[in-house]
């Protein structure tokens, strides 16, 4: 066996492996983000009906945060595309929690008020 081929053959090898290597990382790129984007969209659409006027701040990031997830999605960059669709999610729920407690302090202040007026009317009675 010629000497020259024993020295060519291990950089043949370690340049074999790093092509294998190359392709493999290609091939295990970060799939779309589909759902995340569906979950984000649905929940801020969700969000925008009774939160809208009583949470305005919170649906307003979660609007922006799923518009640049769109972006992002736009440009293949699904990584933040699916952090931005997770907190754009995360903020309609808290828009929709915070328009719920909003109705219930509502509501409790309507109730006690209620009962206020029926304590006046016993005591004048």
């Amino acid at each position: 066996m010629n000497p020259m081929l024993l020295n060519i053959r291990p950089h043949w090898r370690l340049a074999a492996s790093a092509a294998t290597i190359t392709l493999l990382t290609a091939c295990a790129s970060t799939p779309p983000p589909t759902a995340e984007m569906a979950v984000g969209k649905a929940s801020v659409e969700r969000a925008s009906g009774p939160a809208a006027a009583e949470a305005p701040v919170s649906l307003a990031l979660a609007r922006d945060k799923m518009t640049r997830a769109n972006a992002a999605y736009a440009d293949k960059n699904y990584d933040l595309a699916r952090q931005l669709a997770e907190e754009a999610s995360a903020d309609a729920t808290l828009a929709e929690a915070e328009a719920r407690d909003l109705r219930s302090a509502r509501a409790l202040a309507e109730v006690r008020e209620g009962l206020r007026q029926l304590k006046d009317e016993m005591v004048r009675k």
